[in-house]
């Protein structure tokens, strides 16, 4: 059987953890893995309902469809056990064992910075975004944001407008646009060189948990990370908190306010 459908088999599981993903294919290599039987898998989680949900998906007509999909729609199944895939990202604690990625797959392969922010953005910040990720991409940052309304998307444009590299790592599997809003952008982005990437399968629709999993990444293929006017509990202090944690250089952009 094709390697990649091993690959896409382990991204569907998700009773486990990337980190216990890894641990998995670190003592098996992918195709002992699929050759594991019940008693196997047992006797490595001690749960019967992990081992029933780890086998859910080992069906090899689901994962031809999955296949034939990824092939007809050029995208590319970059493994953690592949030579694309990016160096800085297997720094972080959850390294996702799998990237899912259409458009232009050296991006991964670039300096990075991250741009996230409010989607309720006022104008001062979407000048802000604009600009800087129009100067940051002139210098030959890829620009790394999530997709989302308000500062993803003016971050995505200015790289677009520079001429340059952005990358929109999204929370969906790729047959999905997750907002709707931003069709012409996400089309946008790889027309004009750039990347979209997911670690998530085919039919992997939006779940709030799927944010946090998300901006894990955003901060992993980064070198520094700028918030544009998040405000205190937002997805976006999420990510600097990740980043944080990954040793990342944090950059702030406080929301203007007018004097009184």
């Amino acid at each position: 059987m094709d390697t990649n459908k091993y690959w896409i088999w382990l991204s569907m599981i998700d009773c486990i953890t990337p980190k216990e993903k890894l641990e998995l294919i670190e003592k098996y290599n992918i195709e002992n893995l699929w050759e594991l039987d019940k008693s196997q898998i047992f006797n490595v989680f001690k749960n019967n309902e992990k081992v029933e949900l780890f086998f859910k998906n080992r069906n090899k007509d689901i994962l031809e469809k999955h296949l034939e999909y990824i092939e007809k729609n050029n995208i590319k199944i970059i493994s953690v056990k592949d030579e694309k895939y990016p160096k800085i990202l297997k720094n972080i604690y959850d390294v996702p064992v799998v990237l899912y990625a259409k458009g232009n797959v050296s991006a991964l392969q670039t300096f990075g910075f991250a741009m996230v922010g409010a989607r309720n953005t006022s104008e001062y910040g979407i000048r802000v975004a604009k600009d800087i990720s129009y100067k940051l991409s002139k210098c030959g940052f890829n620009i790394i944001s999530g997709l989302a309304n308000g500062i993803d998307t003016y971050s995505h444009i200015g790289a677009i407008n520079a001429g340059g590299i952005t990358t929109a790592v999204i929370a969906t599997g790729l047959d999905m646009i997750y907002p709707k809003e931003n069709t012409k952008l996400y089309k946008d982005i790889i027309e004009k060189n750039g990347l979209i990437v997911t670690e998530y399968a085919l039919g992997k629709r939006i779940k709030p948990i799927n944010f946090p999993a998300r901006n894990r990444i955003i901060s992993g293929l980064s070198v520094g990370i700028l918030v544009v006017e998040a405000s205190i509990k937002s997805g976006s202090l999420i990510t600097a908190d990740f980043g944080l944690e990954q040793g990342k250089n944090i950059y702030a952009i406080p929301r203007k306010y007018n004097k009184p």
